[in-house]
């Protein structure tokens, strides 16, 4: 009897682990990014752009999670926080394009300037397998930038 009962608890908690592995190699959701740039602009509203900027762009900052991190373009094309790559920090990369040839960063700064909210879509490097993949982005506009985080499909 108590081999059985024991049996039970092994085989739940190996069902249990395996489902918390599945969602760790799972992707971020889109109501997942919008959260996050929700976050992202309420931090940064709160504590000033220096701060704001620093956390975002930090290795251990509260807004990453798993391929979801935060970008903040200014409305020229420089790049004022990067999530995932902190050597971009300060380049203005308006000229960047996708693997398709789309123009994506200008098409970003032209749609905060002209929507303030939207999502786009563009193909971009995964950061957790380093495969170029379709990612969409959804960004709002804060003054005179867009923070954006994106999720691949």
């Amino acid at each position: 009897m108590k081999l059985q009962h024991f049996t039970k608890i092994v085989s739940v908690s190996v069902v249990l682990a395996c489902a918390g592995a599945a969602h760790a190699d799972e992707g971020a959701t889109s109501a997942q990014a919008i959260a996050m740039v929700k976050q992202g602009i309420t931090f940064i509203k709160a504590n000033g752009k220096d701060k704001g900027y620093a956390e975002i762009s930090s290795k251990i900052s509260q807004f990453k999670d798993r391929d979801l991190y935060l970008v903040v373009y200014g409305l020229d094309g420089t790049v004022r926080a990067h999530g995932a790559n902190e050597k971009m920090i300060g380049k203005n990369l308006i000229d960047l394009k996708d693997v398709d040839g789309k123009a994506f960063v200008k098409e970003r700064v032209e749609l905060a300037a002209a929507k303030g909210t939207f999502w786009q879509d563009y193909k971009f490097t995964n950061p957790t397998n380093k495969k170029i993949e379709p990612k969409s982005m959804y960004c709002e506009r804060l003054e005179d930038s867009a923070v954006c985080g994106g999720i691949y499909k």
